[in-house]
């Protein structure tokens, strides 16, 4: 056998060993529903000022990305996203939420809306923290 480290794999070699592993974990993750949602926020004339992008998986809503202007925040418009991403995911039989932020982000924001710290990586990836946040949506 031989080993090797790649630096700098290729996007061919990313997408075969997440294939191979999806092969792998099929017989017991296949046929869960799963997909994209995202969400957005326009001003007045039209221009993005905020957005969220989440996935789906199985019962779970898996927030990737919140993000408002800074000259909109505090207007409650990461609080209009993130409760319209929450209904939809529920609609969509979403029973579960799951965000991580790091420590200088959003965590009393996520905790504002009800969202708990399940656990956090300390010196990450320095001298910051990760939280793992999970909400129930639905019984």
């Amino acid at each position: 056998m031989k080993y090797r480290m790649d630096a700098s794999p290729s996007n061919d070699d990313i997408t075969a060993i997440r294939q191979q592993l999806q092969q792998s974990n099929a017989p017991f993750l296949a046929g869960l529903p799963e997909g994209s949602l995202a969400g957005y926020a326009y001003n007045d004339n039209d221009e993005r000022i905020g957005g969220v992008v989440a996935n789906t998986w199985g019962q779970w809503l898996l927030i990737k990305y919140l993000w408002v202007d800074d000259a909109f925040r505090h207007r409650h418009v990461g609080s209009h996203l993130l409760s319209n991403l929450e209904e939809y995911a529920k609609e969509m039989g979403c029973k579960m939420a799951f965000v991580d932020t790091l420590s200088f982000q959003a965590k009393p924001f996520y905790e504002k809306h009800g969202y708990q710290c399940q656990m956090t990586l300390s010196d990450y990836p320095v001298d910051h923290a990760l939280h793992f946040m999970t909400k129930k949506l639905a019984d």
